[in-house]
């Protein structure tokens, strides 16, 4: 394990998606999928978001397309939050989801407004509190 490009990534995924989910990813890390926490720490984090070709807000709205697009509800509500934290508007997230609707269907778009509309949710609720 590469452990300066661990610690980059963790330092991208608190900005990404702030300190409270990672607390509780790591928080909830065992024996047994530690190696996947460093994995997603290393290499997701460490090695993709760090790269320069893309800025942030555009692998954000990749992301959330993917994440509609592979039903991932739980990724897609973390990755709403991340694609805030880079700036994103709910105007291009919608448009993310439009995308995805489009190459992959509509119950996919379906449900991924559905998912990202409880997202905007819990965070105005947060923000509000």
């Amino acid at each position: 394990m590469d452990e300066s490009r661990l610690a980059q990534g963790t330092k991208v995924r608190r900005e990404v998606l702030g300190d409270a989910y990672v607390d509780r990813a790591v928080a909830g890390a065992t024996e047994f999928n530690q190696p996947f926490q460093d994995l997603v720490g290393e290499y997701c984090w460490g090695w993709l978001w760090t790269r320069d070709a893309l800025p942030r807000q555009t692998r954000s709205l990749i992301n959330i397309a993917m994440l509609a697009l592979l039903n991932r509800p739980h990724e897609l509500k973390a990755h709403v939050r991340g694609a805030l934290n880079n700036g994103c508007t709910e105007a291009e997230i919608r448009e993310a989801l439009l995308h995805a609707t489009v190459y992959g269907g509509v119950p996919c778009g379906s449900d991924g407004f559905r998912v990202v509309r409880e997202a905007l949710d819990e965070i105005a609720a947060e923000q509000a509190a």
